[in-house]
């Protein structure tokens, strides 16, 4: 049955995958991540997203993909199998999603120099930062490692702080300069 992230107002929001996890310890499922054809149906989404922006004069490497949480893991693993050379991600609070399925899914993604912008706070309890350590890892054999970069926040639990948006927008004006 899927699972629910219970959040502040008794509001609760449901969650893509049944299980996650980048230890390398615990099973690792895909039944949401991963269609028929071996390809997310969000991922999809988002790529006919990009397609469609290049169409109407937006090229690929001006976009840029980010998330927190959940948004943060579809957003890499989006970025890390598209075809097109995008111009960044942010991730935060996050993991990757179906690591073991990589380097081969990024071998044939034209984004092995991305830029990437990987956040996390100390304290999260719900995707314990050792899970964005060993992502950032992960990504460094994936990605281009100088293109890697990880902060972490002390005290910061599964949310955000100032300092942390601080270094998005640095991230995405240095990424995406005005034209």
């Amino acid at each position: 049955h899927p699972l629910q992230c219970m959040c502040g107002n008794n509001m609760s929001v449901p969650l893509l995958a049944e299980a996650v996890t980048v230890s390398g310890t615990e099973k690792e499922t895909a039944a949401a991540w991963l269609g028929r054809h071996h390809d997310c149906y969000p991922t999809a989404t988002f790529k006919a997203i990009i397609d469609h922006e290049a169409k109407n004069g937006i090229p690929a490497n001006r976009v840029m993909l980010g998330g927190f949480s959940q948004g943060g893991a579809l957003s890499l693993y989006t970025a890390l199998t598209c075809q097109q050379q995008l111009a960044g991600v942010v991730a935060l609070s996050c993991w990757l999603p179906l690591h073991k399925s990589f380097p081969q899914a990024a071998s044939a993604s034209g984004n092995r120099d991305m830029p990437i912008l990987q956040c996390h706070g100390e304290m999260d309890p719900m995707i314990p930062v050792q899970f964005g350590a060993m992502t950032a890892e992960k990504l460094k054999i994936i990605v281009n490692p100088q293109k890697i970069t990880f902060r972490t926040y002390p005290g910061l639990m599964h949310s955000s702080c100032p300092q942390e948006m601080a270094a998005v927008k640095e991230f995405i004006e240095k990424q995406l300069p005005r034209i």
